[in-house]
C-alpha cells in the first residue's frame, strides 16, 4: 500500500504532516511526500519536510491513496492545475483520496465532492460554503468518510484521519 501526502511549499499544518504520516506509517503503508515543487517544504509551525517529487512528476497509477494535508499554504493548491489533476484522476479512478483541515476545499475544486458527505477546517464559516457550492453536504464533524473519500478538521483529528486512510488502503484490491 502507498500512499502520496501533498503538502504546501510554505505553510502546511506540521502537526497534520507529522501525525497523520506516523498513523499510516504505523499500518504498514508506504509514504511518500510531494509538494508544488520538489525539496525542502515549511511548515506554518516552523518545521521543515522533504518533498521527494514535484506535483507535475506525479503519476495517479503509481499510488493507492492521495492525501491532502492542511495548512495556510494548502490554499495554493485550490487553483493549482497539478494539484486538481491528481484530485480528479484519483476520484476517477477509485483511489482513496483525503484531506485534512482546508485541504478538503482542494477536493470541492476538483469536483471530488460533488453528492458526498465532508468535512473542513470551518472556523470562519467561509470553507463550508465552498464545500457547499460544490456539491457536498458538509457534517461538521471532526471526521468524516464517505466511500473512498475521508475528510478532517484539523490538527486535533490527523492521527485518527491517518488511521483511517489505513483502514480503507488495506481494504482495497491493490495490483502492487
Amino acid at each position: 500500500m502507498k500512499a502520496l501526502l501533498i503538502i504546501a511549499t510554505d505553510g502546511y499544518q506540521d502537526q497534520e504532516l507529522k501525525d497523520t504520516k506516523a498513523a499510516l506509517e504505523s499500518q504498514g503503508v508506504i509514504v511518500t511526500v510531494a509538494a508544488k515543487q520538489k525539496g525542502i517544504c515549511k511548515g506554518k509551525l516552523g518545521g521543515t519536510a522533504q518533498a521527494m517529487f514535484g506535483l507535475s512528476e506525479i503519476s495517479v497509477d503509481r499510488y493507492d491513496g492521495f492525501v491532502f494535508i492542511g495548512g495556510p499554504g494548502a490554499a495554493m493548491y485550490i487553483k493549482d492545475s497539478a494539484a486538481l489533476r491528481i484530485a480528479r484522476d484519483a476520484h476517477s479512478k477509485r483511489k482513496v483520496l483525503a484531506a485534512i483541515c482546508i485541504a478538503p476545499t482542494i477536493l470541492a475544486a476538483a469536483g471530488a465532492l460533488k453528492d458526498r458527505k465532508a468535512t473542513v477546517w470551518n472556523e470562519d464559516g467561509s470553507q463550508s460554503a465552498i464545500l457547499a457550492k460544490a456539491g457536498a453536504k458538509y457534517t461538521g464533524e471532526a471526521l468524516t468518510v464517505d466511500g473512498l473519500c475521508i475528510t478532517a478538521n484539523g490538527p486535533a483529528a490527523s492521527t485518527a484521519f491517518g488511521l483511517k486512510i489505513a483502514e480503507l488502503l488495506k481494504k482495497r484490491p491493490f495490483s502492487g
